[in-house]
């Protein structure tokens, strides 16, 4: 037998909660139903039927990406593998269940029924909870609505009660908000966190908390897959890969069981805010903190703010001071971006319905029922809203009565962002590879394009294209900028200068097109029909980024936010940076800019912010 290595965290002893009495639960992890190797859902029956000539085990963990891309199939498909266990069982999703989501996520709790689980067993208490992001690209996050919940679980524990802790990211700088994860557990007798995400098993240490990594499920290279059998004894934590198919089994790692009292005072880095030190000239008239993330950019219209989370509440502030002035329910997650125009409000839910309520009283009008959930944000022309969901159709609606004007119906994915109207034509991506060209009178197919890309992933569904002089501008998640004749939807050129992901914007004059590298640049282009590469780079400081939010420019100055929660304003004819502040440490939504002087800013974690900003 080879030797296993026992993980040991510093601290003080305390009395014992109590005598352990010994068991064995199984761990899996990144089963990712649904995979191009087609092996996935094979590899996880496996295990289940593994699992169940046990006698020994007593329920099973599952630590997310349970799926591929987050389909309502896929998700229903782990399902019924997983309902042939015969123990009990308890999931939580990953970012691949959550990222690319058809639903927002909704799909995955209305299936499972949960996203977060508590329970005890053994006198110990296991708490595991989800992780987005959230139908947009950013940094692992524990959301809003988890955090608070975790709050009210480990009230319960009992004093010195050992306590396991589960998630799909490590709980490190993976995850924005990591530290509110270490700082509460470190206040209770944390024995380990284990997670996934990485697809091998790894021992870890988060602050001091003993961590464990479970591989995938998947049989990647192999010939089959694999998880751990965890057995818990008076003294330790074992972990033991297992093979399914093969039987064999070998011990790894282990974790010294101890009573835990972690040192209170004792320093670990957390998020720096010395950049509002250095710009004084910006700030914060007033914050609002929801009780859950907000993965949308606010509305403002008759001076108010309005913008929904992901707990389904569409929520209107004064402009002025940020004092609520009235809520809307609905039954699904909010990640549409408010539209607003002659005193109505629009906007999707992952209830699957196209809400208008009136701006004043958040008083319903009417609403549009579609067959799944509706991700997209809406624009308003006239008495036109356009939109579009995950039923793979994209919708014109009265914006008078919410009547069908027309509806096409021949998308093959989701669609998650804002469309663009240009001339005659409405253009939009969706998770399915294309960027679409309707005719926004009557909905007809004018064009579709992709990037020459099978990876759905790589579609240019998070952008929102930009045009000019007859040229749609846009950036997918293949790092490369395209410009497509907005006539016939050919291809003008490409360009992978400036290794921008997803972000775009445009000067008001059309003449440049501006994006948002990965490596800490600002890039810009020149708007044109002939070959580009970036005409000019400036490096801001904002680190490795990969967020789609746009950039926008207002009064001769280009404002963009950061994974990091950080909101730029450059100056693009001087180049440089004219400002920054960070709000959290969380991706910033594409920002509201109401003049250089006031931008509204929402954040991942649920902040809404007006920022002053002085001597524009």
């Amino acid at each position: 037998m080879k030797k296993y290595f026992l993980l040991f965290l510093l601290g003080f002893s305390l009395t014992a909660f109590s005598q352990v009495k010994s068991f064995r639960f199984a761990f899996i992890s990144d089963t990712h139903i649904g995979s191009p190797n087609g092996s996935a859902e094979e590899d996880l029956r496996r295990t289940v039927r593994d699992i169940n000539a046990m006698s020994d085990v007593a329920f099973v963990v599952l630590t997310g990406d349970i799926t591929e891309l987050g389909t309502n199939e896929e998700i229903k498909l782990a399902r019924q593998i997983l309902d042939s266990l015969d123990i009990p069982w308890y999931i939580i999703p990953g970012n691949h269940d959550t990222g690319w989501s058809e639903s927002g996520g909704v799909m995955f709790t209305t299936v499972f029924g949960y996203d977060k689980f508590c329970f005890e067993f053994n006198g110990i208490k296991f708490l595991g909870c989800a992780s987005g992001p959230y139908v947009r690209m950013s940094d692992g996050h524990v959301p809003r609505d988890a955090v608070n919940w975790l709050d009210k679980e480990l009230k319960k524990v009992k004093k010195n009660q050992p306590v396991i802790f589960l998630n799909h990211y490590p709980i490190d700088k993976g995850l924005d908000n990591w530290y509110e994860i270490t700082d509460r557990l470190r206040k209770h007798n944390t024995w380990a966190i284990l997670c996934g995400h990485g697809h091998a098993n790894k021992a870890m240490n988060f602050e001091d908390i003993p961590g464990v990594m479970g591989r995938s499920n998947l049989r990647a290279k192999d010939n089959e897959g694999g998880y751990n059998l965890v057995d818990v004894r008076n003294d330790s934590i074992l972990f033991t890969v297992r093979r399914p198919v093969s039987g064999n089994e070998r011990k790894w790692t282990g974790v010294k069981i101890e009573s835990r009292n972690y040192e209170q005072e004792k320093k670990f880095p957390r998020p720096d805010y010395s950049i509002n030190d250095k710009y004084g000239q910006v700030k914060k008239a007033w914050e609002f903190s929801s009780d859950a993330n907000i993965i949308s950019t606010p509305a403002v219209a008759n001076e108010r703010v309005f913008v929904g989370n992901q707990n389904g509440v569409m929520s209107c502030f004064s402009l002025k001071d940020g004092k609520p002035l009235w809520k809307f329910r609905t039954e699904g997650s909010i990640f549409s971006s408010p539209a607003v125009a002659n005193g109505k409000l629009v906007f999707g839910s992952g209830d699957g319905n196209v809400y208008c309520v009136d701006v004043n009283k958040g008083k319903l009008i009417w609403k549009y029922k579609t067959a799944a959930s509706v991700l997209g944000s809406p624009v308003i022309n006239g008495d036109t809203v356009f939109i579009g969901g995950s039923d793979h159709s994209y919708l014109a609606l009265s914006s008078k009565n919410g009547q069908l004007i027309w509806k096409f119906a021949g998308l093959e994915g989701p669609v998650v962002s804002t469309p663009l109207l240009y001339q005659d034509k409405i253009v939009f991506g969706a998770w399915d590879r294309h960027l679409y060209a309707l005719n926004r009178s009557n909905g007809n197919l004018l064009w579709k394009w992709n990037n020459g890309s099978s990876v759905r992933n790589y579609s240019p569904a998070s952008c929102i294209p930009v045009a000019s002089d007859n040229i749609i501008y846009v950036m997918a998640p293949d790092r490369v900028v395209s410009a497509i004749d907005a006539v016939n939807g050919k291809t003008l050129w490409r360009s992978k200068d400036g290794g921008v992901r997803e972000s775009i914007g445009i000067s008001a004059d059309g003449k440049w097109i501006y994006g948002k590298s990965m490596q800490d640049t600002i890039v810009a282009y020149a708007a044109s029909r002939e070959q580009q590469s970036a005409a000019w780079k400036l490096h801001a400081g904002f680190g490795y980024e990969h967020v789609p939010s746009m950039l926008i420019e207002k009064d001769g100055h280009v404002f963009f936010g950061t994974k990091s929660g950080v909101v730029y304003c450059i100056d693009p004819t001087e180049k440089k940076v004219v400002w920054a502040h960070k709000i959290d440490n969380s991706m910033v939504n594409t920002v509201r800019v109401l003049s250089k002087s006031q931008l509204v800013v929402s954040t991942m974690d649920g902040k809404l912010v007006l920022l002053n900003i002085s001597g524009s």
